[in-house]
């Protein structure tokens, strides 16, 4: 795979992973609504895939590098972002919001466990290090938006 698409991809998906769980753990806590919840995450995936590719776009514009490179970026980071995020509207379309809740933390550490392994794997880093340093990242956000929702719910309740 070219490395304009792997830098697309590998942005595009964890800021999807990241960026929609801790959406969906402050919705979630803040207002209790899969209405709420699953408007966040069609709202992400467009509004936040389009402006994520933009900020790619532009990045690599900056770092001078060919159209090709900057288009293969900019498309592989809206067509992650895109999906990853669309992924996590299943759950909650299928079942309850209470119990969509669990299965949403597993996917994305599941989904960022994956791209932190083959990351390593392509890069010759040792695999268990980025993991626990991207898992990490990813409990901070979710633990931050949990309670700013719950913070929100009881303040404007």
């Amino acid at each position: 795979m070219k490395e304009s698409f792997k830098s697309g991809y590998s942005f595009g998906t964890t800021s999807g992973i990241i960026t929609t769980l801790g959406l969906i753990a402050g919705l979630s806590s803040g207002t209790h609504s899969e209405l709420a919840v699953i408007g966040g995450i069609f709202s992400l995936a467009i509004a936040d895939g389009l402006s994520e590719s933009m900020s790619m776009h532009v990045s690599k514009r900056f770092e001078n590098k060919d159209r090709f490179y900057v288009w293969e970026s900019t498309l592989g980071t809206l067509f992650a972002k895109f999906l990853v995020t669309i992924s996590f509207a299943v759950p909650v379309l299928l079942i309850n919001l209470q119990a969509a809740i669990l299965i949403y933390i597993v996917w994305g550490l599941l989904l960022l466990i994956i791209l932190s392994y083959f990351i390593s794997e392509y890069k010759g880093w040792k695999k268990w290090k980025d993991m626990i340093e991207h898992l990490l990242i990813a409990v901070l956000v979710i633990s931050m938006s949990y309670y700013a929702g719950v913070w929100i719910n009881a303040r404007f309740s």
